[in-house]
């Protein structure tokens, strides 16, 4: 059995949200390295140009398009030049996430809260189905949404950030149950503490640190390229039958 063709993308166009940095430049470069076609987005065009041509002088197909997905109106420009450019979308990764609060969840202002929401789960709502009409014409469809351990069991300080990944876990298992009969796969990651600029508040606390490792099996912090991984498993044909699956990757914390 050749096992190098269950994991190529080869033909197939990606497109990544949050993708200049972190967990979604990671899952950019190894979905490009197994042969897809990458569309990188994020709000600033001159970073996104930066990290393309990081990948592509390693002789990777990555092209940046900005766009903030907070914008809804910006949404449907970013699907269609992604079809302009290569012609297809059969991979959607629904990366992008918005937390700019940290502490207890009364403290929270309504416009936190309506950013966080429209970043992390409507966003991802509407580039689906932005996306729908043209996964529907792919042969290995595979919709991907990273969502968090919070979203599992809420996280301390973390409390609208956590009812946004929940949201966007019932979103993953709403779009999977409707969109099996066209072929369209959709699936979540929650990844545990990845030491990403992302969670650097917590990685880079001590005191915090010490307590997270205490509670993991596997006693780090986990690298954006292992969520890189298993976002390669579930875009390619080694996960044909996976859908609707909420797959973590956090060291054992949610034991």
């Amino acid at each position: 059995m050749d096992l190098s063709s269950v994991f190529s993308l080869d033909g197939k166009v990606a497109l990544i949200t949050g993708a200049s940095k972190g967990i979604g430049f990671s899952i950019a470069e190894i979905l490009a390295a197994a042969g897809a076609k990458v569309v990188i987005s994020s709000r600033k065009q001159e970073v996104l140009n930066e990290q393309s041509m990081l990948l592509n002088a390693k002789g990777y197909e990555v092209s940046g398009i900005a766009c903030n997905v907070g914008n809804m109106e910006e949404l449907p420009i970013l699907v269609d030049r992604t079809v302009e450019k290569y012609g297809a979308i059969d991979i959607l990764v629904n990366n992008a996430a918005s937390n700019p609060v940290f502490g207890p969840v009364h403290e929270t202002t309504l416009e936190a809260f309506d950013k966080i929401m429209n970043v992390n789960v409507k966003a991802a709502f509407e580039l689906s189905r932005l996306c729908y009409p043209h996964l529907r014409k792919s042969s290995g469809a595979s919709v991907i949404n990273i969502s968090s351990i919070g979203g599992l069991s809420p996280e301390q300080g973390l409390g609208i950030y956590s009812v946004s990944k929940a949201a966007l876990i019932s979103l993953t298992k709403v779009f999977a149950k409707e969109w099996g009969d066209s072929k369209i796969r959709v699936n979540a990651i929650c990844p545990g503490l990845i030491q990403t600029k992302f969670s650097e508040a917590l990685w880079s606390n001590e005191k915090i640190m010490s307590m997270i490792i205490k509670q993991l099996a596997i006693k780090r912090a986990g690298t954006s390229e292992e969520i890189g991984a298993m976002a390669l498993f579930l875009a390619s044909s080694a996960s044909t039958y996976t859908t609707g699956a909420i797959l973590t990757a956090d060291g054992g914390f949610t034991i």
